[in-house]
């Protein structure tokens, strides 16, 4: 399922895939990173009613914008991220278990101290769920520290074994068949998800993976060699813990083989392409177009035996990467297996592989100083298996029915807005603009939790085997999936789930979806002023809706179907238009040698810029023809603008920042202000800002969209 996400993260991203879609390339976040945040810092950001133990949702000043935060000896028309966010920006520090840290972090440190207190709860009876033994059982068993040490190594015994004992490549591909009820790993990742071209039913994708760096670059520039001998490090070293024979020299093949699996591994851009990475191919056509591989010892074990078709979403590699498969001794490909059972299991055994896996991933490629505290990484674990099991209970302790409300409100507002921009686009044609329109009305909008929740019942959580129940949830999500082909589309499904603090347009469905989590200050608070709200919450739909008119979403009609319903002329007009924002944000450089690739977060800027176009829209339309009321000297389209860029309070850490430019779709923060504001008429004449301001662009240089 492609999906766009607000950011890449679930504590913070614009867009959240549905199962499965975490592996596409096509998601679009509102936020770049995922991972859970500590507590240590929830009581900065000008918020009030906050210690660091606090469950209750932040504040921000008066009237919902932390005034204190901004640097009014900054011109707005000379660096209009710091005017809004620069005294923040020097007074906070980023957390030592933390890479970055901003006001999606800071919401998700919330969201994580409130799952923790629920499934505490749970783990003591206080909690009458269902469901609440085994997110007690899953919890405990992940903080069972010392069992983890005494068992060390052997939690792998039975695989490492299994992959001991093959003796020829159709048995190794067969290992590889068996990734999602295993620890093993496949150079050709599977998922399932609504078929592209006919989204009432589902499809199997297949994709090309197989390397342990973040990107192919990392294998294959020059500027990433440090990182690439690190790599081959630790590398040897998961290999030695495993108790795997010749870890040096395996170490180095495993490398190698990954290397040349990046050479011929589609870039980042090319697989953003929503067209070119659907080659739909029957078994027979599968065989002929890459063959000397045993497709059918890759599917049987996943169940997929008896599928008639797959898709393919990266096809030209797959011959290639068949190739290196074959010419690739069959030790190395046992090396490689055992070292990627290691290191994707290193979190749930001893302190060892745990230590070893920070050092590499966390310190080394991110620039992590410390390992989040264990009870963090718990948490984590318990909602990734039973996410919305612990989301019933966040959602009954901590979202108000009147926020849904006044939400589907501000979701009417936005579509309002692109509704009428729609009507009066000067470069579209009026049969482009019918289609267009259609779309608009057939989005489907998911706010909060879903209608129906998740049934655990046929998964067995223990509570002293944690290697062993991150199996088996895996498994016992697989076959949900497998089970529903031939089936209808579940359309009541959500990718996200509720206590996750983020929000996402999922192009097939063609629906946008809202966390209850990401629907509190700053983004969404019913008490605050509301430009704030249009900037900030409204940004953010209009993000979403945006996505489904980006450079990937246009590809999608109003049933989700992939196909091209535009007129040629319009089409190249909106590219015309697409291909300048990407010049803009392909010029920015945050750090020497790390540049925006403008290709790759094309389909983020589009959003962000029509999300702040149209919460601007919105908020004018609000109004009614009445004046905006001024507050503390500002106006109300000064305060929608000073909404969006409070949102995007961050600061990352460099080796965090340089990760992020070459693998992340979504620009980093201070672009995704200052990048976005230059190209919006309102903003100019709100903050009186003139030629020769830094940011200036001439009228008939901005790019005009939606």
């Amino acid at each position: 399922m492609k999906t766009a996400w607000l950011g890449a993260a679930a504590a913070g991203a614009l867009l959240i895939s549905a199962a499965g879609a975490q592996a596409h390339e096509h998601n679009d976040c509102l936020d770049a990173l995922c991972h859970m945040q500590s507590l240590d810092m929830l009581a900065q950001d000008g918020a009030s009613g906050g210690t660091a133990t606090s469950l209750e949702s932040p504040r921000y000043g008066t009237w919902g914008y932390d005034l204190g935060g901004r640097d009014t000896a900054v011109k707005p028309g000379e660096d209009f991220f710091k005017y809004a966010n620069g005294t923040w920006e020097e007074t906070t520090e980023i957390p030592a278990d933390r890479t970055r840290f901003g006001n999606f972090d800071k919401l998700s440190l919330l969201s994580e101290a409130r799952s923790q207190a629920i499934i505490q709860d749970a783990a003591s009876g206080k909690v009458q769920d269902k469901d609440a033994g085994k997110i007690g059982d899953a919890y405990n068993a992940f903080m069972n520290e010392a069992l983890a040490e005494q068992l060390g190594a052997k939690p792998l015994a039975p695989e490492l074994d299994q992959i001991r004992a093959v003796k020829t490549k159709t048995e190794f591909t067969g290992l590889m068949g068996k990734t999602h009820s295993s620890g093993f790993v496949s150079i050709f990742p599977s998922y399932i998800s609504a078929d592209e071209k006919d989204p009432s039913k589902y499809a199997v994708y297949l994709l090309t993976g197989g390397l342990g760096l973040p990107d192919r670059d990392y294998y294959l520039e020059a500027k990433f060699a440090e990182k690439k001998a690190a790599y081959l490090a630790y590398v040897q070293t998961m290999l030695t813990l495993a108790g795997w024979d010749k870890p040096a020299e395996h170490a180095q093949a495993v490398v190698d083989f990954e290397t040349k699996l990046a050479q011929v591994t589609w870039t980042r851009i090319e697989k953003r392409d929503a067209n070119k990475t659907y080659a739909l191919k029957t078994r027979a056509e599968l065989d002929a177009y890459a063959p000397g591989f045993d497709w059918g010892a890759l599917l049987t074990p996943a169940g997929l035996g008896g599928v008639q078709s797959v898709v393919l979403t990266t096809d030209t590699a797959f011959p290639k990467f068949v190739a290196v498969y074959n010419e690739t001794p069959l030790e190395t490909l046992k090396a490689w297996q055992a070292f990627h059972l290691a290191d994707d299991g290193a979190p749930y055994l001893s302190k060892a592989f745990v230590d070893a896996q920070f050092d590499f991933r966390g310190k080394t490629l991110s620039g992590q100083p410390e390992q989040r505290p264990r009870w963090k990484r718990g948490v984590a674990n318990v909602n990734g298996m039973m996410g919305e099991a612990v989301g019933r209970a966040y959602v009954a302790q901590y979202f108000p029915p009147e926020s849904k409300a006044k939400m589907l409100k501000l979701v009417a507002d936005i579509r309002a807005a692109l509704h009428d921009r729609i009507e009066a686009l000067p470069w579209m044609g009026a049969e482009t603009k019918a289609k267009a329109l259609d779309k608009l009305s057939k989005f489907t909008v998911k706010i909060g939790y879903p209608d129906e929740w998740r049934d655990y019942s046929g998964l067995t959580i223990r509570k002293d085997d944690l290697y062993g129940n991150v199996l088996r949830s895996s498994a016992f999500e697989w076959k949900r999936d497998v089970d529903r082909l031939g089936g209808p589309v579940d359309r009541k499904e959500w990718g996200m789930t509720p206590q996750t603090v983020n929000a996402y347009y999922n192009p097939p469905l063609n629906e946008i979806v809202f966390p209850a989590a990401i629907l509190q200050a700053p983004f969404f608070d019913p008490n605050a002023d509301d430009a704030i709200n249009y900037g900030g919450i409204g940004g953010v739909i209009g993000h979403e809706i945006g996505h489904g008119f980006d450079d990937q979403g246009r590809s999608y009609d109003g049933d989700g179907v992939l196909k091209d319903w535009w007129t040629a002329e319009d089409a190249a007009k909106f590219k015309a238009q697409a291909d300048k924002l990407g010049a803009q944000y392909s010029a920015f450089e945050p750090l020497p040698g790390a540049k925006v690739q403008g290709g790759l977060t094309m389909g983020e800027n589009i959003g962000d810029l029509a999300g702040l176009t149209l919460g601007l829209e919105a908020y004018h339309r609000s109004l009614n023809g009445k004046p905006a009321p001024v507050l503390d000297g500002l106006t109300g389209d000064q305060r929608v603008f000073l909404g969006w860029a409070q949102v995007w309070r961050q600061k990352i850490r460099d080796e965090a920042l340089r990760q992020q430019v070459v693998t992340d779709p979504h620009s980093p923060a201070y672009y995704r202000v200052n990048g976005t504001i230059r190209n919006i008429d309102g903003w100019y004449k709100a903050f009186d800002v003139k030629p020769g301001d830094a940011p200036y662009i001439a009228p008939e240089d901005r790019v005009r969209l939606w």
